[in-house]
């Protein structure tokens, strides 16, 4: 096998893009080899341009060891394509990177429910909640979250699934050591804790724009599917689902408003074909015939534990006040299950007339489809109500992709 000196030579050589990095690999059969050709052997390489040809010229090892020694320093583990730890899914998508940097603990990926979360930089606080609480579900139901740390959804994604006692991976367009942007240092540390990030830059890395697109290939790649949530006609989101679907994974968006640009490019794919979610068990149990010792179901009788907030129990006996001032125990009955309906006679302040007409044609459990029908209103305009509806608790989402009210409208 290949010295890692000579994968990182390789790796490091400016000016050649991925694939040609595994044609060179290929037609010499090894970075060492590569390294070791002839300049006639170079030259009649095919499928490269003069510049990568003098690149793979340029002998030097001076770079890739500097590159070795400070990633010992720092902790960083240096995985190639050669070794039997990297990644089946990534390895055999069309370019795959063939060297990664990793600090903190790379999951077993091929045995893994791992799901890519992405969205845009300048999110709403309906993608961000939506984000998060995604995150959340997708964790808590036994998958693993990979996303690019970037500001907005990719941020809250993480921190949902973090929050839910998942591992996460994070996927940089940079260096290691960069924390990109600068606010996550703190989330940085978080993941490395409970997962690991990981990128095919070298250490010192900057976070330069061009980086980022060709990141979110190794984001979709290690994922079975990708969830696009909230993202702009013009996102670097649509090219993690453009890969996806290049590399055969699924991909799915969270409808979003239909008047707002910040969610015309994840309406567009519903439009196209995506898979329509309004909750990570959506995502998951897509899986769960594939993985079944991986995917747990999780219960939505709970919508606080859904979105992460905790509430203290009430005690059992509370103090209440009687008519004349007098302290007296109120028995809670144990085991109690309540449902504290509403009578909705007119629309409450906080729901859009769509909600507002979506919320009334719910009639006991619905699926999606019946309340599209009843409606009278646009698929995707439903299913962004519904997620409304559900994120505000007026509507509940049951097993089977069913809905009900948690009012009464009359």
């Amino acid at each position: 096998m290949a010295a890692l000196k000579y994968w990182v030579w390789l790796a490091s050589l400016n000016g050649i893009g991925a694939r040609n990095r595994n044609n060179i690999i290929e037609k010499f059969g090894g970075p060492d080899k590569a390294f070791f050709a002839r300049d006639d052997e170079i030259n009649r390489l095919t499928g490269l341009t003069t510049g990568e040809k003098a690149a793979i010229k340029d002998k030097s090892l001076g770079r890739a060891y500097g590159i070795i020694n400070e990633c010992r320093e720092n902790g960083f583990r240096i995985l190639t394509l050669n070794d039997a730890e990297y990644s089946e899914r990534l390895k055999n998508i069309f370019d795959p990177p063939i060297v990664l940097y990793i600090k903190g603990c790379l999951p077993v990926i091929d045995e893994e429910v791992v799901v890519a979360v992405v969205g845009t930089r300048r999110a709403t606080s309906y993608g961000v909640k939506s984000a998060e609480r995604i995150g959340y579900e997708i964790a808590k139901g036994g998958g693993v979250v990979t996303t690019g740390l970037a500001k907005g959804i990719d941020s809250a994604a993480a921190r949902g699934a973090l929050r839910a006692g998942g591992k996460v991976i994070g996927v940089l367009g940079c260096g290691l050591d960069v924390v990109y942007p600068a606010e996550n240092k703190d989330l940085y540390k978080e993941v490395c804790a409970n997962g690991c990030l990981i990128s095919e830059y070298p250490p010192g890395t900057m976070p330069v724009g061009k980086n980022f697109p060709v990141r979110n290939r190794i984001m979709s790649g290690i994922s079975l599917g990708a969830v696009i949530i909230e993202a702009p006609a013009k996102s670097g989101a649509l090219i993690t689902a453009a890969r996806a679907l290049e590399q055969g994974r699924d991909v799915f968006a969270l409808p979003g408003n239909v008047d707002s640009p910040s969610c015309a490019g994840s309406n567009a794919l519903l439009k196209e074909g995506a898979i329509a979610v309004t909750c990570g068990m959506d995502i998951i149990d897509e899986y769960i015939h594939l993985y079944p010792d991986k995917i747990r179901p999780v219960s939505y009788a709970d919508e606080d534990e859904r979105v992460g907030k905790v509430h203290k129990k009430p005690a059992k006996n509370q103090l209440t006040e009687d008519k004349n001032g007098q302290k007296t125990a109120k028995k809670q009955i144990d085991n109690r299950q309540e449902v504290a309906y509403i009578e909705l006679l007119t629309k409450p302040e906080d729901m859009t007339d769509e909600e507002f007409k979506v919320l009334s044609a719910i009639n006991g459990e619905n699926q999606a489809d019946e309340i599209v029908e009843k409606a009278g209103l646009p698929a995707a305009a439903v299913l962004a109500s519904l997620t409304m509806l559900e994120i505000k608790g007026y509507v509940e989402q049951k097993p089977g992709k069913r809905f009900s009210t948690k009012v009464q409208v009359k």
